[in-house]
């Protein structure tokens, strides 16, 4: 099979992705074997290709948004058949027996695996996933609109949650590219009032048109205190401007596995009045269940810009400079 590997992390704008010919995959006992259809480009993608996140698997193949369909399967599955439509996410693995699996925060095992960069993804013709792990997705959606819900959607979600909004609550989007213009669709639908702060034109203009009531420049103060932010963007120096925008009692989190340093926070401006400053750590499989079914619920549609999968470099080049609002999809037309 033909698919992209990280030859050696450095700037997306060299030669840090190859194209390789690999063999396909033999999925183990208790794999999917996956042809994959479309798979999303997210952030996490480019920090693994340009070495922001430390490599874990030379020449790993990116890619965990992905949308296939079933093409084989090892001896033990038994509830996936060939041609199921599935979707495979960031969370791959964990061991099920700690502490964390055992209380259902799954997402903070010490064992935990990923797709994309622990084991092979999805910018190829073929992947596998734990049967476990592997999300069966609606019928009413094609490939390219359920891409970016099986992590951009996923995580906006868990951010969302870590927010701890109350009802009607006022929330800040620091960013607004394939997770934030999800995530907004579902607070919106929930009664929130969504306020987006960003650096891109485009990205303000498409918060307006999902129903932002305000869409402003990234470091402007937004026209009312908020009871909760989620900071997409992987901007360090946004966080003391975020806590500054939160009413007494708000929340901040941080959605991105990925943070350049934080600036030295000051007390009584930043943190004073019981604000909270929370980290978002992957997600549970009940966080993508339940993703999924506020999705469809919704109606909840990402604003998608399609790339062949054979030019999968030049769609995370554009993620890098922000050439586009919502999110890139490659469409596989490789097989």
């Amino acid at each position: 099979m033909r698919a992209w590997s990280v030859a050696r992390p450095g700037p997306v704008e060299g030669d840090a992705l190859r194209f390789v010919e690999r063999p396909v995959p033999v999925p183990r006992d208790d794999e999917l074997l996956v042809h994959v259809r479309a798979c999303g480009v997210c952030r996490t993608d480019l920090h693994v290709t340009e070495g922001d996140l430390p490599a874990r698997r030379p020449g790993v193949i990116p890619g965990h948004e992905v949308v296939g369909v079933v093409a084989g399967a090892g001896a033990a599955v038994e509830h996936f058949m060939p041609g199921d439509r599935v979707g495979v996410a960031w969370l791959r693995r964990t061991d099920g027996e700690c502490a964390y699996c055992l209380r259902g925060s799954e997402n903070l095992c010490p064992r935990s695996r990923y797709t994309g960069w622990d084991a092979d993804g999805g910018y190829a013709e073929y992947t596998t996933v734990p049967a476990d792990f592997a999300y069966r997705l609606p019928g009413a959606l094609d490939d390219v609109a359920l891409a970016p819900l099986l992590c951009a959607g996923i995580i906006g979600y868990r951010a969302l949650l870590r927010t701890s909004l109350p009802p009607g609550g006022r929330l800040g989007l620091y960013g607004f590219g394939g997770s934030a213009h999800l995530c907004a669709q579902v607070a919106l639908a929930e009664g929130a009032t969504v306020h987006v702060l960003t650096r891109g034109a485009d990205a303000r203009r498409l918060a307006a048109e999902l129903g932002a009531a305000s869409a402003s420049e990234a470091y402007d103060m937004p026209p009312e205190p908020l009871d909760g932010a989620i900071l997409f963007a992987p901007v360090g120096d946004l966080v003391p401007v975020a806590l500054r925008a939160l009413d007494r009692g708000g929340v901040l989190a941080v959605a991105g596995i990925h943070l350049s340093d934080v600036p030295p926070l000051h007390y009584e401006t930043d943190l004073f009045y019981e604000k909270e400053l929370r980290s978002v750590t992957s997600n549970t499989r009940a966080d993508g269940r339940e993703f999924l079914a506020r999705a469809a619920l919704y109606d909840v549609r990402a604003t998608t810009h399609n790339y062949p999968l054979s030019q999968a470099p030049q769609a995370l080049r554009d993620l890098k400079a922000g050439r586009f609002g919502g999110a890139a999809v490659l469409v596989n037309d490789l097989s």
